[in-house]
């Protein structure tokens, strides 16, 4: 496994429901913003991943454990890190912890499929695996 990432993200009013708690789809959302900020860590933007290699990586996979609530106006940490490589697959995992105590929230992954922009599988770059490896 490779080394955390981290990312910070205030919580604002809209991730949250009638209680001030936030939303448990959210969650998906600060594992994004954790991976393009994990992939923008290592030198190569998603954006450029894109561009260069005529590839996406699709989510096909998502679990997250809950285990505590996030609140409006907290301040969390996303810690991102590469679980797996595979040939055509790549796996992140992520911790979504609570900053001003590090209580860890949220457990999870999203494993990912390397895809041609006509949709067919294919093999992860070299470039691509050793820089977020």
């Amino acid at each position: 496994m490779s080394e955390p990432v981290h990312t910070h993200y205030r919580v604002i009013y809209g991730d949250t429901d009638q209680m001030q708690v936030v939303y448990y789809a959210n969650y998906l959302r600060f594992a994004e913003l954790g991976r393009n900020e994990y992939i923008r860590a290592k030198g190569l933007p998603y954006k450029e991943i894109e561009q260069r290699f005529r590839i996406h990586l699709p989510v096909v996979e998502a679990n997250l454990r809950y285990l505590h609530s996030a609140r409006y106006d907290d301040l969390l940490r996303i810690e991102t890190s590469i679980k797996e490589v595979r040939r055509a697959s790549l796996t992140f995992q992520y911790r979504v912890c609570r900053a001003a105590d590090d209580r860890v929230l949220v457990e999870g992954h999203t494993a990912h499929a390397c895809i041609t922009f006509e949709g067919r599988p294919t093999r992860l770059p070299e470039e691509v695996v050793s820089r977020l490896d």
